[in-house]
């Protein structure tokens, strides 16, 4: 069995392809689309993607590819824990430049500009591949923003310990699959992702398309807006739903197709925690 994630190792997706699969084929890419793609053209038979951090919100990238470019669904979720560390080839080293993903930087700005204020930020496509990056220069004065098993993986010094912003840091992380798949971890709870797209000559859609699950005590644990990519101000809702209910899901999804309301169902999961 093949799983592909988005690399190198080292990366916080790495650490979930590990735990999720631990005896698998485990294959990194460069990028999220291109994880995505390496399942479309059967590459792999599971892909594992980031799709949100409790800090800055969620990973458009992967949001948008899965909603404008295939039908992939997710068949699982993965919760992990995030701690970041500055990351250098030597404790010592001044500092000139930082590299790592947008989601990292944004996590550690606050320590960045109180320790490094002059430090110049450059972005990567993932947190190990910055980490790999610095330690095939080790006479440039870099560091960069990356897990603690990055450090280990390239022999790096952390000079910047749990450098985020908030304690309570985590990540959500999609398995893309066809089949499911039974995880020897600890499962948490379950959940729909839907993508609603409102039609235009309905006044009130959005309230009414939410309405179908309050009404029915359905806890919604996440809304957000997309743009359609087709006209200024047209846009699709994700929505997250608790399915522990199933029954009450599937009468609300057929009241949503009564309303005229289009969805497409992004994932029907159980989520588990690292």
């Amino acid at each position: 069995m093949k799983v592909g994630y988005l690399g190198p190792s080292g990366s916080f997706t790495h650490n979930v392809a590990v735990k999720a699969f631990p005896k698998a084929d485990r294959i990194p890419f460069a990028n999220i689309t291109e994880v995505i793609k390496s399942y479309e053209e059967g590459l792999v038979d599971y892909a594992i993607i980031p799709v949100e951090n409790s800090i800055e919100g969620s990973v458009h990238e992967t949001l948008d590819y899965l909603f404008h470019q295939t039908d992939i669904s997710a068949i699982a979720e993965v919760i992990q824990p995030i701690k970041q560390q500055l990351l250098a080839t030597a404790q010592d080293k001044p500092v000139g430049k930082i590299f790592s993903h947008p989601q990292a930087i944004a996590q550690g700005k606050k320590y960045i500009k109180s320790h490094y204020p002059h430090a110049q930020i450059e972005v990567t496509a993932s947190t190990a591949y910055a980490a790999r990056f610095i330690a095939e220069h080790p006479d440039k004065p870099y560091a960069a923003i990356a897990p603690m098993a990055a450090a280990k993986e390239y022999d790096l010094e952390i000079i910047g310990k749990d450098i985020q912003e908030i304690d309570e840091n985590y990540t959500r992380f999609w398995v893309l699959g066809h089949e499911p798949y039974v995880f020897d971890l600890i499962k948490d709870t379950q959940k729909i992702s839907l993508a609603l797209t409102l039609p235009d000559n309905l006044p009130g859609s959005l309230y009414k398309a939410l309405s179908v699950f309050a009404w029915r005590g359905l806890d919604l644990t996440k809304i957000e807006s997309r743009p359609l990519k087709t006209a200024l101000g047209e846009y699709f809702f994700i929505v997250d739903v608790d399915n522990s209910n199933h029954d009450l899901v599937t009468f609300a999804l057929e009241e949503l197709r009564v309303l005229g309301i289009t969805y497409n169902v992004m994932g029907m999961y159980d989520v588990y925690c690292l």
